[in-house]
């Protein structure tokens, strides 16, 4: 596992995360940008409005879409850089936030079970999400999506109690 500078024991996310969630906040971005296009369209066709109305709604999509776009782009390299953990003897620590900065520990005494998924961009990339599953009622689920999926799986087999060493 990649270590972050410093005293800090702590682990970065994948790197290939960011170019994954960037590809993936593009291809939703596609799927919404296309159908309301047509509904723009459309609705410049059969409205009653005057031309700069129907500009006007025109340039609020486009408007709209540019943020989202721009969004799909840079925020995937903030989480990235925003997001550390850690796994030792006491369980999991997950430091994220860009704007709100939470800090999550999972007492290994605690997990119930865990979950490794990949979707298809994350196969594709290597990538999985570890879903740690706890006892309790509040965050009784804590997942961190972003790790090689051969960070995860060890990670998952420690925290079951398949390892004695510090991941």
């Amino acid at each position: 596992m990649e270590q972050a500078q410093g005293d800090d024991r702590s682990s970065k996310l994948d790197p290939r995360s960011v170019v994954a969630a960037r590809l993936t906040g593009g291809i939703v971005l596609v799927c919404v940008a296309l159908p309301t296009l047509v509904g723009v369209g459309l609705t410049s066709l059969f409205s009653p409005w005057n031309t700069g109305q129907k500009i006007g709604l025109f340039v609020a999509w486009v408007g709209l879409i540019g943020l989202w776009a721009v969004t799909a782009f840079f925020v995937p390299a903030l989480r990235y850089r925003a997001t550390r953990y850690r796994v030792d003897d006491r369980g999991l620590t997950i430091r994220r936030g860009i704007l709100w900065r939470t800090v999550t520990s999972v007492p290994k005494s605690r997990v119930q079970h865990t979950d490794v998924l990949q979707g298809p961009l994350q196969r594709q990339f290597e990538l999985a999400t570890l879903v740690i599953h706890t006892a309790g009622t509040q965050d009784a689920s804590v997942s961190l999506s972003g790790l090689a999926h051969h960070t995860a799986l060890p990670i998952r087999d420690f925290l079951i109690g398949g390892g004695h060493d510090g991941v």
